[in-house]
């Protein structure tokens, strides 16, 4: 889907992250969903670039269009 992000059974366990590092892509959208902008998430995380934010966004965008029933 996006070549950012990987999921690797070595690192943090499989979770998806941020390519060459170890930052999951749930840490980047819980920063996103608290308020902070682009710019201090860029600060935090100076291994990273913008591209990288916008493609944990894409990644969690294409999770939320999985179906699922709901008992």
């Amino acid at each position: 889907m996006n070549n950012r992000i990987v999921s690797d059974p070595n690192i943090c366990g499989g979770e998806p992250c941020i390519k060459r590092t170890r930052i999951p892509v749930h840490i980047i959208l819980s920063h996103l969903a608290s308020g902070e902008d682009y710019d201090t998430i860029l600060k935090n995380f100076p291994n990273i670039e913008k591209k990288d934010i916008l493609a944990c966004l894409e990644y969690g965008s294409y999770l939320a269009t999985e179906k699922t029933v709901m008992i």
